[in-house]
């Protein structure tokens, strides 16, 4: 699965996409494979109990995953997938 990442997730993961194989069809099971190819990503979008961190969003075919079934969202291979770290502006 070919994952989006943005903003300072680009420099935790070495670019744009990351290929992820995950062991799961869910986003957690997703994130959980990222975290392990990239253990510094675990501190940039969970909380202790393994939750998003607030205003971290993943994405499936362009819709908040908040809206499907939140990290247990079954994915598959084609799906879209993006993950955005919070962003602030101004």
């Amino acid at each position: 699965m070919l994952v989006k990442v943005f903003a300072n997730l680009r420099q935790i993961c070495g670019g744009v996409t990351v290929t992820v194989h995950p062991d799961g069809e869910r986003v957690i099971d997703v994130l959980d494979k990222m975290v392990e190819m990239f253990p510094d990503l675990k501190d940039e979008i969970f909380t202790v109990e393994k939750e998003l961190l607030p205003f971290v969003h993943v994405y499936v075919n362009g819709r908040n995953i908040i809206h499907l079934d939140d990290l247990q969202t079954k994915v598959t291979e084609t799906d879209q997938f993006a993950l955005f770290p919070p962003v602030a502006g101004g």
